[in-house]
């Protein structure tokens, strides 16, 4: 799993700024992601859980949004 979403991105509006998420790993029951956030760039682990639309990881304020590792593209 993790080459097939390695670097993978994924660019997420949270109301005021664009997120843009990069997968660093995956593993079975957490994910790795480089967050780019007003030009700021961190590195954080997320839990992976998984509902009806398959694997997704918790972002924001009370983990309110659901952000499923499918949704990734490849970088352009």
């Amino acid at each position: 799993m993790k080459n097939k979403f390695y670097l993978k991105e994924f660019q997420f509006f949270d109301g005021e700024d664009t997120v843009i998420f990069n997968i660093v790993a995956v593993d079975a029951d957490k994910i790795t992601v480089a967050v780019t956030k007003c030009g700021k760039i961190s590195i954080s682990d997320y839990d992976l859980r998984t509902d009806g639309n398959g694997l997704y990881f918790e972002y924001g304020v009370a983990g309110q949004e659901h952000i499923h590792i499918e949704d990734f593209k490849e970088a352009e």
